[in-house]
């Protein structure tokens, strides 16, 4: 079953009620208000994204109880902290064990794949554009074990400087100009849809396999999203394609809207087509297989 995306952009009153999530919600005219409901197992992501928004313990019970993760934003609407469930996988403590005793050899040979997957998905999608660029294709086939080549950083310069070479100026940062706001919100919410999966395949987010920041509670989720930022970054060229359109300092709610679609895009996984959010399960739980020496490679999508 394909998840829903649920988000809260104005002020609301979340309730429950015979296992559905109610939302009341006022309107931006600031006096109308509309009621709707979903059952609580039909949610993957809740996503808050306004401070007059209330909820009780119950409904985070509730979506926790049904797998679901809640993504909250801060004052300046960029999704800022995330809750997962701690018991989503029925031998989790066994499975933690396993991530725990991987080897320095298997999580290299698991990065050096993951960066070949990126690189292959950054190819994909000039490719796509119309944009040949033979310096990735060299750089996908050379990527050596733990990337120790920098691969990776290398195939970035190329990537972005062909991506957005009509957008005058652009740099890719985190605090740049835009689209890099439309990138940041599109990455956050592919981060909390890998970190629900990995979750959900019985591993902790905070253990990566590559990146290792100790104020980062999501290094893992952060590993494996690598090989699906492609996807989002193609979801937002199609967006600036659109005629008329402009990109804004500060993301709208119909451009929020919009990106709310990444988890539903859909990708090509194994041979076939799948939601972002069900291929992504795929891949956590090939990740696991590999720490549980069942394979020794992780399944990833490939764009097309």
């Amino acid at each position: 079953m394909i998840k829903k995306t649920i988000y809260i952009g104005n002020p609301a009153r979340l309730s429950l009620s015979n296992s559905q999530l109610v939302v009341e919600k006022t309107l931006d005219d600031g006096k109308s208000t509309t009621k709707s409901s979903i059952a609580v197992e039909d949610i993957g992501m809740l996503i808050l994204d306004h401070y007059q928004t209330s909820l009780s313990h119950g409904i985070m019970e509730a979506l926790i109880e049904n797998n679901a993760a809640v993504l909250v934003c801060n004052s300046k609407h960029i999704p800022h902290g995330l809750v997962l469930p701690m018991d989503a996988n029925s031998t989790y403590s066994d499975k933690i064990k396993v991530q725990i005793a991987a080897s320095e050899p298997l999580k290299k040979q698991l990065w050096k794949h993951t960066i070949e997957s990126k690189i292959g998905n950054q190819l994909a999608l000039l490719k796509k554009l119309g944009k040949e660029a033979p310096r990735l294709e060299y750089l996908m086939n050379n990527v050596k074990s733990g990337d120790t080549g920098n691969a990776e950083g290398q195939a970035a310069a190329v990537y972005w400087a062909m991506l957005f070479e009509e957008t005058e100026y652009f740099t890719r940062g985190r605090f740049d100009m835009p689209p890099n706001n439309m990138l940041n919100y599109g990455y956050a919410i592919l981060r909390g849809v890998i970190a629900r999966n990995l979750v959900g395949s019985g591993m902790l987010p905070v253990l990566g396999i590559h990146h290792r920041n100790k104020y980062n509670s999501f290094c893992l989720a952060d590993d494996i999203m690598e090989p699906y930022r492609p996807f989002v970054d193609q979801l937002i060229v199609e967006l600036m394609q659109e005629p008329g359109f402009d990109c804004p300092e500060e993301l709208t709610k119909e451009l929020k809207t919009k990106l709310l679609q990444i988890p539903v895009i859909d990708v090509e996984i194994g041979g076939m087509s799948s939601p972002l959010m069900v291929a992504s399960q795929r891949t956590t739980a090939s990740l696991m297989r590999c720490f549980e020496g069942e394979s020794r490679k992780i399944m990833y999508p490939e764009l097309k």
